[in-house]
């Protein structure tokens, strides 16, 4: 098996949605508008990076958005979104912080470490340059509001960092967030993980594929008030029995029904 952040952290929040989307496989619609223009936006970074114009790729890109069925939050609309990116890619060059040399090999890094004689871990990095002149790990973020700053040494606690830092062997990480609202905004966000966060989240990983690999998938309800993570679960109406949520919100990967087996597995 090969496993990545996004499994471990799946499995960390149910371990049933981790059954679900890896082993039944369900996965969800891409309809959300912010996801959609995360990637896309992001290939416009890689162009601005390769010396292309980043606001064509952007516009291309998006463009292949506009007439799927896609979900739009209250204030959104394609071409204010469309706006707002032009306006955040334009800062970005301005502030010109970010240096990124040899793009197509620095940009999307593949890494993969073993993690016992059978399994692979893989993560795949947004970029290695640096910033402000520092040399760093870096991550992109599109976001609707501004990520918080305080206390100070709150980024260090990002589990997604953490894990990059892990199996990189690189201290240094940052975040450059680029915020969507009326007045865009970029931030600049960085720290240190150390070597005992990595070790904690190389010990983390092996526990939680002990447990993925002894088929112990639980359900863990987010049903109580006023917080409830289980209502805006995409997988909600697989755990209710409810077909019409079901296709609603999530689409099965051909072949996926042979997997009728793990029907019988005891949890």
């Amino acid at each position: 098996m090969t496993y990545s952040y996004t499994q471990i952290s799946q499995y960390l929040t149910c371990p049933r949605r981790y059954r679900h989307r890896y082993l039944d496989g369900w996965k969800e619609k891409d309809t959300r508008a912010a996801m959609l223009f995360g990637r896309a936006f992001e290939q416009a970074l890689g162009a601005y990076f390769r010396r292309e114009d980043p606001g064509d790729i952007l516009f291309r890109e998006w463009s292949a958005c506009k007439n799927q069925e896609v979900r739009f939050s209250n204030k959104d609309s394609w071409d204010r979104m469309l706006e707002q990116g032009i306006m955040l890619l334009t800062r970005f060059c301005q502030d010109n912080r970010v240096r990124i040399p040899q793009p197509r090999r620095n940009l999307q890094v593949k890494f993969t470490r073993p993690v016992s004689d059978k399994n692979d871990f893989v993560a795949y990095v947004d970029g290695i340059g640096t910033l402000d002149g520092k040399r760093c790990l870096l991550e992109w973020k599109t976001s609707s509001s501004r990520y918080p700053e305080e206390p100070a040494g709150l980024l260090a606690l990002d589990p997604q960092l953490v894990c990059y830092s892990w199996i990189t062997g690189i201290s240094e990480v940052a975040q450059v967030v680029f915020v969507r609202k009326r007045l865009v905004e970029v931030q600049y966000l960085r720290t240190s993980i150390t070597e005992e966060q990595r070790a904690e989240f190389g010990q983390l990983v092996e526990d939680t594929i002990g447990r993925v690999e002894s088929a112990q998938f639980p359900a863990h309800s987010g049903i109580r008030f006023p917080q409830n993570p289980c209502s805006t679960c995409p997988y909600i109406g697989l755990c209710l029995g409810k077909p019409e949520l079901v296709n609603i919100a999530l689409v099965r990967r051909p072949g996926a029904e042979d997997l009728g087996w793990l029907d019988e597995l005891t949890y």
